[in-house]
C-alpha cells in the first residue's frame, strides 16, 4: 500500500441497519477509505533548541577534519548506546551543559525511547554535510529505528542536529540542538509522537499503543479492540502478514495533520488514517517498513463501549477497516482504490449480522438518484476522496460484495495481488468497472430499500 487509507465522517447513518463504519460520535457516519498517494511517515527528533546560524556568524563548508567527523561519531555512538542500554548516564554524556531546556527536552525523549521495543537504533551522518559555524558543526544526522516485531527494516529519518566543543583532553563534541525549523520544513521533516512530547506506550500480544498522558486511560478498550481485529482480519485475509499492528491513539489531532497530503485536508475530518512508513523516504526502492495506524482523538470516547453496543460495533468496524490495510499492505499498491478500499471495507464487516452492517444514508440516496438518472459510474482514483466521498466507498463495499457473492471470495484477492484494473476485471469476471457498478448499486438498494 503506497498511500494512507482513511476513515472519514460524512453523513447520516441509515435506520434501522445501524450506524457507519467511520465515525464513533453520536450521529457520524461513513465509510474508509484509501487514497493511493505516495506517503510516508518519517521519524525524526522535533524538540526544542536552537534555530539556524545567525548573520553575524561565520560559517564553512570546507571538508571537515578527520578528528571533527570522529569526534561528531563518538558522541552519536554514545547516544545510541545510551539508548539501547537505556542507560540515561551514556545518553546525558552526550549532551552539552548549560541547557537545561534542551537538557530536559532529551530527558523526555530518552524516556519515550526507552519504552518502545527497538530492535535497532543508530545515529550515521556522512561527512560531507558538516557545516562549520566558528567552532561548533551542523550536520543532517540519519536516524535509524527498528520497533521489534512491527517494522520489517529500521526506519530511516533525518534530521539536522547541532554539535558544540565539550571540553576536556579528547576535545568531544556534544550535542546542542536537534531542531533547525528552517531546514525541517524545507525537507518536510515529519515527527513520529515520541519526537513530539511524552507518549505513554502500552503493549499486548500483536499491538503497540502509543498513547499520551490525556489518552492512556483508553489504552485497555482501545488494544482489546485492536487485538480482536487482527483476529478477525487474519481469518479472512489470506495473505501471509505479520499480525502485528502499531496504534497512535493521542488526545490530539497532531499526529493526523501532520500526513502530508492528508486525504480530505482535514484531520478533523478522519477517523482513522492507515499510513505506510517506508524503510528510507529518499529511496524509492528501500521499500515498505510498516504500516501504522494513526487514530482521531474522538475515537477514545469508544474504548469503553461493549463490543455488541452500537457505539462498540462501530469502533470494531473501524479498526478491521483499518487493520485490512496493515494486512494488505503494498499488495494493493497497483489497484485502483475502489477496489482497495472495497475489499477493506467487505472485511470489516465480515463478524456482523446482516442487520449491523451500516451503511450511510447519503451514500444510498446518492446511489438511487444515480440509478434513477443512469449515470452509475465507478469512482475514480483522483476524486475519490473529493466531494461525495461517502457515496464513492459505499459503491466500491457493494461492489467487492458483490464480486464475492457472485464470483467466490477469491477473485477479491486475486483482483487485488495483482493488476486489479479494468482489463483483469474483464478477464476474471466478465465486466466493466461501470458494469459492476451498476450491478452494485442495484444489490445496494435492494438490500437497504424498505
Amino acid at each position: 500500500m503506497n498511500g494512507p487509507a482513511e476513515r472519514t465522517g460524512e453523513g447520516e447513518a441509515l435506520g434501522p441497519l445501524g450506524r457507519g463504519p467511520q465515525a464513533l460520535l453520536t450521529g457520524l457516519a461513513g465509510l474508509a477509505g484509501s487514497l493511493v498517494l505516495s506517503l510516508v511517515l518519517s521519524s525524526c527528533t522535533l524538540l526544542a533548541g536552537d534555530g539556524e546560524p545567525t548573520g553575524g556568524q561565520t560559517t564553512s563548508a570546507q571538508p571537515a577534519p578527520r578528528r571533527v567527523v570522529a569526534a561528531v561519531q563518538r558522541t552519536l555512538d554514545l547516544r545510541a548506546a545510551g539508548v539501547r542500554r537505556q542507560d540515561r548516564g551514556r545518553f546525558d554524556r552526550a549532551l552539552a551543559t548549560g541547557r537545561p531546556a534542551f537538557r530536559a527536552e532529551q530527558a523526555q525523549y530518552f524516556d519515550n525511547l526507552a519504552q518502545l521495543p527497538l530492535e535497532v537504533v543508530d545515529y550515521r551522518f556522512d561527512p560531507a554535510d558538516l557545516l562549520r559555524v566558528e567552532d561548533s558543526y551542523w550536520v543532517v544526522v540519519e536516524v535509524h529505528l527498528q520497533l521489534r516485531g512491527y517494522d520489517e527494516t529500521p526506519v530511516v529519518a533525518r534530521d539536522r542536529y547541532l554539535f558544540e566543543p565539550g571540553g576536556g583532553k579528547r576535545q568531544r563534541l556534544r550535542l546542542a540542538s536537534v531542531t533547525d525549523e528552517a531546514w525541517e520544513e524545507r525537507n518536510r521533516v515529519v515527527p513520529q509522537p515520541w519526537d513530539r512530547g511524552p507518549v505513554q506506550v502500552r503493549e499486548v500480544a500483536g499491538v503497540l499503543g502509543v498513547f499520551d498522558d490525556a489518552s492512556v486511560a483508553a489504552a485497555p478498550g482501545l488494544l482489546d479492540a485492536a487485538q480482536r481485529a487482527v483476529g478477525d482480519v487474519s481469518a479472512v485475509v489470506p495473505f501471509d502478514w505479520s499480525n502485528q499492528v502499531v496504534l497512535y491513539a493521542l488526545s490530539t489531532t497532531a499526529a493526523l495533520a501532520s500526513v502530508a497530503d492528508l486525504p480530505g485536508g482535514d484531520a478533523a475530518a478522519l477517523d482513522a488514517v492507515a499510513v505506510p512508513v517506508a524503510a528510507d523516504p529518499r529511496d524509492p526502492d528501500s521499500g515498505l517498513a510498516s504500516t501504522r495506524i494513526v487514530l482521531n482523538p474522538r475515537v477514545l470516547a469508544s474504548a469503553g463501549a461493549e463490543r455488541t453496543s452500537a457505539q462498540g460495533r462501530t469502533r470494531d468496524r473501524l479498526l478491521r477497516h483499518e487493520v485490512t490495510h496493515v494486512a494488505v499492505g503494498a499488495r494493493d499498491d497497483d489497484a485502483p482504490v475502489w477496489l482497495a478500499e472495497g475489499v477493506a471495507e467487505w472485511v470489516s464487516v465480515r463478524p456482523l449480522a446482516p442487520e449491523d452492517r451500516a451503511l450511510p444514508e447519503v451514500a444510498l440516496v446518492a446511489v438511487r438518484d444515480d440509478l434513477a438518472a443512469g449515470r452509475v459510474r465507478m469512482p475514480e482514483d483522483a476524486t475519490f476522496n473529493a466531494d461525495g466521498s461517502t457515496a464513492h466507498y459505499g459503491l466500491s463495499w457493494w461492489a467487492a460484495e458483490h464480486l464475492a457473492a457472485s464470483f467466490g471470495e477469491q477473485v477479491l484477492w486475486v483482483l487485488l495481488d495483482g493488476a486489479g484494473d479494468e482489463a483483469a476485471l474483464r478477464r476474471l469476471v466478465g465486466l466493466g468497472e461501470d458494469q459492476l457498478a451498476q450491478r452494485a448499486a442495484r444489490l445496494m438498494v435492494a438490500t437497504y430499500d424498505d
